[in-house]
């Protein structure tokens, strides 16, 4: 693991896996979670097929540099944008998506790549798409996983899900490691593995415990709005991946997003939740290969 200056004020922690003169796949995580949740063995994988991989911690997650000199209270945070109060909403946070999808420009620069496939995962998905409209002549190709598009009426969490997502975490490890079983609501029906999530958070509290990013990546989230408009202009080779078993975005946010890039292949797994299953990375890292191809 290493750490890069990506712009001023702003380092980011990452990992690469292959070899560098393969095609390089940049792989963005979603809210609050580290480059851990990209698996290593997941990694090694596609690194296997003949890609370069790099995996990397967004701002304000892991090891990569935090914003706690600008705290957001989330009760105010959700109580302004409730009651429509943007310009309140808009004070609270640092950044946006885009700050975020610059970062991932920057590293790739910063690793001396011109261009990659990018790929992003929920909150990551946003971030990559926001990429792709930003820099469309860096971006190779696009992957969606398991994203939406940022308009409102589309991928919308259960209420049992946005409960879990929202809620209180426990602050020891013991706590922590336990909670995260709750994330079963969101993940496949039929693999759905409560030992890998607690595994994760275990690794993931021990490797860097940064709760008070995820008001701000939240925040980020939230506020910046649809990229509806953006998406019907883009031109970059896009595919999207949605599990049916979503309940965290619900798979009306692939189908929009496909609906909007022209030329999107979609591709809906039935036994996808709001994860990566182990027993469906050999179909993953073949969608993959052959996008990124």
């Amino acid at each position: 693991m290493s750490i890069i200056g990506v712009s001023p004020g702003v380092s980011l922690a990452y990992e690469t896996f292959g070899d560098p003169g393969d095609p390089p796949v940049l792989l963005v995580m979603g809210f609050g979670a580290q480059l851990l949740a990209w698996h290593e063995d997941f990694c090694r994988a596609l690194a296997a097929r003949g890609r370069y991989v790099i995996r990397y911690d967004n701002r304000d997650c892991g090891l990569s540099t935090g914003f706690d000199d600008h705290p957001v209270d989330m009760g105010e945070f959700i109580a302004a944008v409730s009651s429509g109060d943007l310009p309140a909403a808009l004070a609270m946070v640092p950044y946006r998506l885009s700050d975020m999808a610059a970062d991932g420009l920057g590293l790739l620069t910063a690793l001396g790549v011109e261009r990659a496939h990018v790929v992003g995962a929920s909150m990551g998905g946003m971030i990559a798409q926001t990429m792709a409209v930003a820099a469309p002549e860096r971006v190779l190709t696009l992957t969606s996983m398991m994203s939406s598009t940022g308009e409102s009426e589309y991928g919308r969490p259960s209420p049992q899900a946005q409960a879990v997502l929202f809620g209180p975490r426990p602050a020891d490890r013991e706590g922590y490691v336990a909670a995260a079983e709750k994330e079963l609501v969101w993940a496949s029906k039929r693999y759905g593995d409560a030992a890998a999530l607690r595994e994760l958070a275990a690794a993931s509290y021990d490797r860097a415990y940064h709760p008070a990013g995820i008001g701000r990546q939240l925040g980020a989230m939230i506020l910046s709005g649809s990229r509806a408009d953006a998406l019907r202009e883009l031109r970059v080779p896009t595919l999207v991946i949605h599990g049916l078993d979503d309940t965290l975005i619900d798979p009306s946010g692939g189908r929009r997003t496909a609906e909007l890039v022209p030329g999107a292949e979609l591709l809906l797994l039935p036994d996808m939740g709001h994860d990566r299953p182990r027993e469906l990375w050999p179909t993953l890292i073949d969608a993959l290969v052959a996008h990124t191809g």
